[in-house]
């Protein structure tokens, strides 16, 4: 098929939940954190509704979810705190998905523009997409300051034009309701993947376009053979 034929000209995708499994991550340095602060674990699982929103909503949720209050500044502590341990080793407990570096590899074969967008720090999300899938994706960004965090489509708007792509052209790609709100603020096609850490209830709810159980799934409807 030629580009002229295909859907779509790039794909932008989150990167928690959808293209690496960082919950045991994510889990295990917020445990830490938590532990530092003499408050209590939280289970791996509770972190899926957790994550999602960039790290302040992640702090601010861990706190709510031990039912601790801080004031202000040991707020700013305790997210110092977990930068400083995340920061210590980004690619602990992380992996991708079975079959995502395949798929990266078979879309950029095919002459597909690759993106990454996530709301976890831009420096730690730009270190995890280098490490597992080199240079296949071309641009990689995370939150920075200044740049509202998903589902604010500004990013993921310059993300596409940087690409050299029409907004209408992109599937955008995610595990959960906030990257379904985005790829639908930014006028492109949300397309929810269900091995990641949100539900199909949320995807759909959210508006996702499309939703695939493998990348296999995935290749083909980014590819026009769906």
């Amino acid at each position: 098929m030629s580009t002229q034929e295909r859907p779509f000209d790039a794909c932008i995708f989150d990167l928690d939940g959808t293209l690496a499994n960082t919950l045991a991550s994510i889990a295990g340095f917020g445990n830490e954190t938590l532990a530092a602060y003499g408050l209590p674990a939280l289970p791996v699982e509770r972190y899926k509704t957790l994550v999602g929103n960039g790290a302040n909503v992640l702090m601010d949720r861990m706190l709510q979810a031990v039912g601790a209050s801080f004031s202000p500044e040991k707020r700013r502590e305790f997210r110092q705190e977990y930068d400083r341990r995340y920061e210590s080793d980004p690619l602990k407990l992380v992996e991708p998905y079975p079959g995502i570096p395949a798929l990266l590899q078979q879309l950029k074969e095919q002459g597909m523009k690759l993106g990454v967008l996530s709301n976890k720090p831009d420096n730690m999300a730009r270190a995890i997409v280098q490490a597992l899938f080199g240079a296949l994706p071309d641009q990689a960004h995370g939150q920075r300051e200044g740049v509202p965090t998903k589902p604010d489509p500004t990013a993921v708007l310059a993300m596409a034009a940087d690409l050299g792509v029409r907004p209408d052209r992109v599937l955008y790609v995610g595990d959960s309701g906030v990257d379904m709100a985005t790829g639908k603020n930014a006028g492109m096609h949300p397309c929810g993947v269900l091995w990641g850490f949100r539900t199909e209830e949320e995807l759909r709810a959210e508006g996702a376009s499309y939703l695939v159980h493998t990348p296999r799934q995935l290749a083909d409807l980014a590819l026009g053979q769906a």
